[in-house]
């Protein structure tokens, strides 16, 4: 089913955030099998010491805001979704809306479903903005770098994310032509409350997950919206890895071409809730007014969301208000597997 809001809205503003500290997968590979396994990405995002998904959020949302160019006492909802909350019970949302000066009066809440939390974060933002209760509300998608020690998911569990200020259409860099959400009960990925980290049934990971979810949403949406690959001018999907969202790609009809620019997986791993929005931020760098995206997410357990947006003329002054993504990325500093123990906690006192 497409969602459309009574009220058309868009981002009026967008930002995000990449921590500078890098592992390559090389020397995962080095620790755990000798170097004799293949890492599939090239190296991952590390957060420091001193940064966790709240931290990260503030800076995404700061450089939203910046674009956006409101009073962030306008904003009427702080939404931020992801898996690594710092606190199990406190919520992110409330240390992000008093940091960018949002507080007191307004909503603030996280969001869960896995890698979609951020988009599921940005469709309620829709219907916030879209029903006419709020001019502006706040989607956050950030995560830090999880995975086991020695575990698959250790050598793509990147961090970092973006954050969008949903607003007024005629307000807009981007408009939010429709949106639609598809889920089912699969248990491909999930976390126990007791657990520190996520497990994983691998064989149910592609095809009964991700597949199934992402292609079947990107395929309804272009049904719906009576549009091929050949009406959007990119693509970006969730990125777990570098193979799934290329297959997924060249099973829905998109060319390389289409989605290059925004897959980031080999350069900063997967980002989980943050992954399909900061693939979105560094297509939003260099898009140009009148461009269309299809952007779908996906979340374990499992769902995607699937966004068809359209460029205003807007976007080209917007752009360079803020850092760009690429940016964030190449501004890296490399670490080695024991530096990247000690700044993740993975070493326990007893």
């Amino acid at each position: 089913m497409l969602n459309e809001p009574k009220r058309p809205v868009g981002f009026v503003g967008y930002g995000a955030y990449v921590p500078r500290y890098r592992l390559p997968g090389s020397e995962i590979s080095r620790i755990w099998t000798d170097g004799m396994s293949a890492s599939p990405v090239r190296e991952k995002s590390v957060p420091g010491l001193d940064e966790d998904t709240a931290t990260m959020s503030v800076e995404a949302a700061r450089n939203a805001l910046v674009r956006a160019g409101i009073d962030p006492g306008l904003i009427r909802a702080v939404w931020v979704g992801s898996e690594s909350h710092p606190y199990a019970v406190k919520p992110t949302g409330t240390i992000v809306a008093e940091a960018i000066g949002a507080t007191p009066t307004t909503l603030a809440a996280d969001w869960q479903f896995a890698c979609k939390a951020g988009t599921e974060a940005i469709q309620a933002c829709i219907g916030l903005v879209g029903s006419g209760m709020a001019d502006y509300a706040l989607g956050i998608g950030m995560d830090t770098a999880q995975g086991r020690p020695g575990d698959a998911l250790e050598y793509t569990a990147g961090a970092g994310g973006a954050a969008y200020i949903v607003g007024p259409a005629e307000e807009s860099l981007v408009v939010i032509q429709r949106t639609l959400s598809l889920v089912s009960d699969t248990a491909d990925f999930w976390r126990r409350p007791s657990t520190h980290y996520p497990s994983h049934a691998e064989r149910f990971s592609g095809d009964p997950g991700y597949f199934a979810h992402v292609v079947d949403a990107a395929t309804v949406m272009m049904e719906q919206m009576g549009t091929t690959p050949a009406d959007y001018d990119y693509a970006v999907l969730h990125q777990p890895n570098p193979k799934f969202p290329t297959r997924a790609l060249r099973e829905l009809g998109f060319r390389k071409g289409q989605w290059e620019t925004g897959l980031l997986v080999s350069e900063i791993g997967n980002t989980y809730a943050g992954s399909a929005l900061i693939g979105l931020s560094a297509i939003l760098d260099v898009a140009k007014p009148g461009q269309r995206i299809l952007m779908v997410s996906y979340g374990s357990g499992a769902g995607s969301d699937a966004f068809d947006l359209l460029m205003t003329e807007r976007i080209t002054a917007a752009q360079p208000l803020a850092p760009a993504t690429r940016a964030y990325i190449a501004r890296r500093k490399q670490v080695d597997y024991a530096q990247y123990v000690r700044m993740r906690k993975k070493l326990a006192a007893r």
